[in-house]
């Protein structure tokens, strides 16, 4: 009897179709006023927030564009949405949300020195560098990474003198040759994760 009513819960219970999102407008890009600035030492900012250890990742977009960033993170699982900060003058970003879609390459201990190539402006920052096409977006998803997230970019909010992106997962993996340790970024070095 137990065995029917589970039969019949499981028959009767649908798990609803997942509820499509509606992107908010885009807000209007403004510069920040004087009277919103902080009384900060801006060297004393950047000195105390390093304390504050990330994984560093690579951002990039179809056919080709790409910058190096430290902040990113989750932000949602229902719907499942990923956040990155880039600065208004960066000039990878216009290519990015162009494409309107983008993959973050979370990058191996190994891979500082890609980081470091990435972190530059103006050169040709894809030269001898391995990739193959994220499945979702078309965006280079690099070799030997810890793990890779495709998006379609969700919305766009402004943060100062940085931009909010938020993305809308289409698919993510792990990568298959890469080693499990991920680049870490502390108080303006590379580092690794240690047992201890």
């Amino acid at each position: 009897m137990a065995e029917a009513a589970v039969r019949y819960l499981r028959s009767t219970t649908r798990t609803p179709a997942p509820r499509p999102v509606e992107p908010l407008p885009r807000p209007e890009l403004r510069c920040v006023s004087e009277d919103e600035r902080a009384p900060l030492d801006r060297q004393e900012f950047r000195r105390v927030l390093g304390h504050f250890a990330t994984g560093v990742t690579i951002v990039t977009a179809p056919p080709a564009a790409g910058f190096a960033c430290q902040s990113f993170s989750s932000l949602s699982l229902d719907p499942p949405l990923v956040a990155f900060m880039v600065g208004r003058t960066s000039t990878t970003w216009p290519r990015i949300a162009r494409a309107g879609v983008f993959c973050v390459n979370v990058l191996a201990a190994d891979q500082a020195e890609l980081c470091r190539s990435f972190a530059v402006s103006g050169a040709d920052k894809f030269t001898g560098v391995a990739y193959d096409a994220a499945p979702a977006s078309g965006s280079p998803r690099l070799s030997g990474t810890v793990a890779w997230i495709d998006c379609a970019i969700h919305t766009v909010h402004t943060g100062g003198d940085h931009l909010i992106v938020v993305g809308r997962v289409n698919a993510l993996g792990t990568g298959t040759d890469a080693p499990a340790e991920p680049l870490l970024f502390h108080r303006g070095r590379f580092g690794r994760l240690t047992e201890g």
